[in-house]
């Protein structure tokens, strides 16, 4: 029997590949011959280019900004002409010095800058994982550090941050688009809001990153202002777009700007870590995130993988740290069986603090329940 273990992180917790790492070290505990192969997954956010990089790719590190313009140090993954970059990693909410949010000035200028080191290294396509992001601007800092400029009626060039799009009079795009001819852009995408209005990047997600009822009022205006300044520079509005509303609206640069295409989460990151090929002959998948719950059965890892294993015929088991999910909401996903921490360590303090030695004692479990016929 071939088992492929394909979890996504644990958050707070453990990452993907330890999460692999601990439900195979039970598995062989229990069947040491057992054939088994570890590729750590994600949905699009953080974790992104850890998964690249377990599958092969290349890690670069590059010194940049984060969301408030301290400088942060992060990797992004190469493989040939492409490279992957995770926007949680350089400017999310994780890289907020003593987790001060900060609404109105947060900018993802430092994502900009990694792709741009992307792009001088010979990168000539850019795979964005959007989730997590720290500001709501729009893109505007992402697409300032690739050259474009944003400038008041005063001809100054803007700050970072959505708020200074408020004063946004005149864009111009002759330096970015230089820089990024011949450049394709796809980014991970697991939401379809617009850009603005109260489905729109302010509305629906200023409020995660701090802003209060003014503030969102103030950045949904200045996003407006700033999506009419693009649609002057491009002669094409597309504010509206399900996506442009990612991220803080980043997915609305990337598409208005970068022309990127926007794809599902995880099925990118499947295609990126070549999980079709590695299915060929599996028989048994072990997927899993820190909980399954309803936001799961939205596109994130757990049923991405379900789905992927389905097509290729292969059963698959589940492991987290709690699950919300009934057994017929499982079972149409294609999952066979849920192994939940919490019913081995219900104190979530000490079931996190002890989610390795967990998740091996789950996987000598899987073993047991599941390869009791095989050759140990």
């Amino acid at each position: 029997m071939r088992i492929l273990l394909a979890p996504d992180k644990f958050k707070g917790c453990l990452t993907a590949a330890e999460v692999a790492e601990a439900v195979a070290a039970g598995i062989h505990e229990v069947r040491p011959g057992a054939d088994l192969v570890q590729v750590p997954v994600a949905d699009g956010g953080d974790g992104t280019a850890a998964a690249a990089i377990s599958s092969g790719y290349t890690p670069v590190e590059v010194v940049t900004v984060g969301p408030t313009g301290e400088p942060v140090r992060t990797a992004y993954a190469v493989h040939e002409h492409r490279a992957v970059v995770e926007l949680a990693d350089v400017v999310g909410l994780s890289r907020l010095p003593q987790a001060r949010l900060d609404p109105l000035g947060a900018s993802t200028f430092g994502l900009g800058v990694v792709v741009r080191d992307a792009i001088d290294r010979g990168a000539t396509e850019i795979v964005i994982g959007l989730g997590g992001s720290a500001s709501t601007d729009g893109g505007a800092g992402l697409v300032q550090a690739l050259g474009a400029s944003l400038t008041d009626e005063f001809g100054h060039e803007l700050p970072p941050g959505g708020a200074a799009l408020g004063q946004v009079q005149h864009v111009d795009l002759r330096r970015l688009r230089e820089r990024v001819a011949g450049v394709r852009f796809v980014v991970a995408c697991d939401v379809d809001n617009p850009l603005l209005g109260p489905a729109g990047a302010a509305a629906v997600f200023g409020p995660q990153k701090g802003a209060d009822a003014r503030q969102v009022e103030q950045l949904d205006q200045a996003l407006t202002r700033w999506s009419r300044a693009v649609t002057t520079a491009t002669g094409t509005d597309l504010a509206d777009q399900p996506g442009a509303g990612a991220a803080g609206g980043t997915g609305y640069a990337a598409l208005a700007l970068l022309g990127a295409q926007l794809r599902p989460g995880i099925q990118l990151v499947l295609d990126l870590v070549g999980f079709d090929r590695l299915l060929a002959g599996a028989d048994l998948v072990v997927t899993g995130e820190g909980s399954l719950d309803e936001q799961s059965l939205a596109g994130k890892t757990p049923v991405g993988v379900a789905e992927a294993a389905g097509r290729a015929g292969a059963r698959v088991l589940a492991v987290s740290g709690r699950n919300l999910l009934d057994p017929e909401q499982l079972r149409r996903v294609g999952i066979s069986a849920v192994y939940p921490l919490d019913e081995l360590e219900p104190d979530l303090g000490r079931s996190m603090a002890n989610a390795s030695d967990l998740l091996t004692q789950t996987g000598r479990t899987i073993a047991g329940d599941w390869l009791s016929g095989q050759d140990g």
